[in-house]
């Protein structure tokens, strides 16, 4: 069976407590999971920049913060466990070890954040690498890879397929920090580059952007790849 390592954004799951995705997600992932391996890497999203936040104003380290937000994506992994219900195994992975290891039971495997310092997405795109996915999809709030920041610039171009050398020279104009909420960042572009295995980065507002992705290969959003085959559906 194949294997699909999606980075669930923070801020389209659970941009706050008050308002959460968590319920619309589940059936998706349910039936995505009937046809393929599935692992969900889930990120911190507002409660974590919220911390975050904080932690700045009372002069804490940047690698305390990080440690922080790490646990904040634990604690949403772990909602999002227990939403799956049966579907998922029911502790959430703290090492790309772990997540192969709990794999081998069949079901939905899901992690947040691992080291301080290393985005979710990162995360995401070591563990694609680890258990050798078909592809690695990252569901963000934008509907793809822009030339530019495209709430910053309108006219910023989307493209629908680079290569992984031109999403390092995208992502590499990119700050990073804790709790920071770019595309993605260079540790996941550059593990992208070297393992070779297809990125999708797609709109994750809307749940069933990713079920027909995977499922029907049909999607806006951009492919980084070298080759010319077509990652999905699965």
């Amino acid at each position: 069976m194949k294997k699909v390592v999606i980075s669930l954004g923070g801020s389209i799951l659970i941009p706050s407590l008050e308002n959460h995705t968590i319920r619309d997600y589940v059936p998706v992932l349910q039936k995505i999971a009937k046809k393929c391996r599935l692992f969900v890497v889930v990120g911190g999203g507002g409660e974590a920049r919220r911390y975050i936040n904080i932690t700045r104003e009372l002069g804490i380290d940047e690698g305390t913060s990080d440690e922080i937000g790490i646990l904040i994506t634990r604690l949403n992994a772990t909602m999002l466990i227990a939403a799956l219900g049966e579907a998922a195994y029911p502790k959430v992975a703290e090492s790309h070890a772990e997540a192969k290891k709990f794999s081998e039971h069949g079901k939905i495997v899901v992690m947040g954040g691992i080291t301080p310092g290393q985005t979710t997405d990162a995360v995401a795109a070591v563990l694609a690498e680890r258990v050798g996915a078909t592809a690695f999809i990252n569901a963000t709030s934008v509907d793809g890879i822009y030339s530019e920041d495209p709430k910053k610039n309108p006219k910023a171009t989307r493209f629908d397929a680079i290569t992984p050398q031109k999403l390092l020279e995208i992502v590499g104009k990119t700050a990073l920090g804790a709790g920071s909420n770019n595309v993605l960042d260079i540790v996941a572009a550059r593990v992208v580059e070297r393992s070779g295995i297809p990125l999708i980065v797609l709109d994750g507002s809307r749940p069933e952007n990713l079920s027909e992705a995977i499922l029907k290969g049909k999607f806006r959003g951009t492919v980084v790849s070298e080759g010319k085959k077509k990652p999905l559906p699965v």
